[in-house]
């Protein structure tokens, strides 16, 4: 979901340039680039384009974005025997999916070769060990919707390049209870906007804008914000926290704290970092970038010692709830790499689960200086994990394995767990 960009105000007085027409081009696809185009080649310049596999020939309309030129397959001359048609009637309009062309299983062999790529050309890897991309349930696997308001009030996404939400009706890659959520608000949509405005009188922030719709899978708690009870929607509104369960652990999970999307996967993800920490029990584990403590709680029966870091107040609040009980693990409020570096006593192993932009560089050479045996890193942006795996094998760290694991189906996000050792 892209954001909505300036106001129509904005920049009054100033022409926007007008786009260049479209060249309408005759193409052959011959790889798949991190952030879902095929790429090509016209001319001398590579092409991105949005629609596309890898072996398709196909007709392409394209614009240059500086030295490159960029758009979307208009016609497939020559299929890939992967091409399926998309079951969603939004694809291309909302922006949320960039795969539903590609067959299921297609789709985690590209993530597969397209993590190993990053790690090649980024990270200077010769021969990453990527195994198999895991799979995932690819439909209805999200518990996490933020939708976007119209002027009539109906709810929806903000596609490629456009300002004005494209209302749905149902997302195929949201759970059925946010799908349910979704049709009451539909049905009152009047009162997100005409309605409430009068109720709620003309002061500022009485226009709606967005509703973001969280579910617990296991719990079958929702979470629904803003508090809509003043603009007659017959749903519960404006929690400020609801519950989900891992592997039979109960978490709080606020509603500015962050949570995996895909809640069998999230799952997936623990017991494949508990399998590669190989804890004796004897271990001190540090937890950096714990969250709401969700790493820290499932492995504090593992493990002498946890270290749980977090920065973000929300998930503070929640892991000190979550982490209740657990008298081996220990909560320190702080950035990780301030907090890493002033660490004294010794440590085993350390989990790394930072946000897109990958780990800060003090803590990459907090890692090096301390030298635990063991390094489990979890990414969700294979880019930045080239960069910072480099930066530890440069430090004395060995590249075991980095394992895809699909979160995220129908897009072109990867998530990786990398395990690490010091020789």
């Amino acid at each position: 979901m892209l954001d909505r960009g300036p106001s129509p105000s904005a920049g009054a007085g100033r022409r926007r340039r007008p786009l260049p027409e479209p060249d309408r081009i005759r193409l052959t696809l011959t790889d798949m680039a991190y952030g879902g185009q095929a790429i090509g080649h016209h001319e001398g310049r590579v092409v991105f384009v949005e629609g596309g596999i890898p072996g398709e020939e196909v007709w392409a309309s394209v614009r240059p974005r500086g030295d490159y030129l960029a758009g979307r397959v208009e016609e497939v001359i020559v299929a890939s025997p992967h091409r399926v048609a998309p079951p969603c009637p939004y694809v291309g309009a909302c922006g949320g999916c960039q795969w539903q062309h590609i067959a299921y299983s297609h789709q985690l062999a590209l993530k597969q070769r397209i993590l190993a790529e990053q790690l090649r050309r980024i990270g200077k890897f010769n021969d990453p060990p990527v195994p198999p991309t895991v799979p995932s349930e690819p439909w209805a696997y999200r518990n996490h919707a933020r939708f976007s308001l119209d002027r009539e009030g109906r709810l929806g996404f903000v596609g490629p390049g456009g300002r004005r939400p494209v209302a749905i009706d149902r997302c195929l890659i949201m759970d059925e209870a946010i799908n349910r959520t979704l049709a009451v608000l539909q049905e009152h949509h009047e009162t997100l906007t005409r309605r409430a405005g009068a109720a709620l009188s003309k002061s500022k922030g009485s226009r709606l804008h967005q509703v973001a719709v969280r579910y617990g899978v296991a719990t079958g708690e929702l979470l629904i914000n803003p508090d809509l009870s003043r603009r007659d929607v017959p749903l519960a509104s404006g929690q400020s926290l609801y519950h989900e369960s891992l592997l039979g652990h109960r978490f709080q999970v606020s509603a500015a704290s962050f949570f995996q999307v895909n809640t069998p996967q999230a799952e997936t993800l623990v017991r494949l970092v508990t399998e590669r920490l190989a804890l004796t029990g004897r271990e001190t584990v540090v937890d950096a970038y714990a969250g709401v403590g969700t790493f820290a709680a499932l492995l504090a029966g593992r493990a002498a010692r946890v270290i749980a870091i977090e920065e973000s107040a929300a998930a503070i609040q929640d892991a000190r709830v979550n982490l209740e009980g657990l008298g081996n693990v220990e909560l320190i409020a702080g950035k990780v790499e301030r907090v890493l570096p002033q660490i004294e006593e010794p440590v085993d192993a350390v989990i790394l689960d930072p946000p897109r932009p990958g780990c800060h560089a003090a803590v990459l050479e907090a890692i090096i200086e301390r030298a635990p045996r063991r390094v489990v890193y979890v990414s969700c942006d294979p880019a930045t994990l080239a960069r910072d795996l480099a930066v530890l094998r440069d430090g004395g760290y060995a590249l075991r394995e980095a394992l895809p694991v699909d979160l995220f189906p129908q897009t072109y996000h990867i998530e990786a767990v990398v395990t690490l050792d010091r020789p």
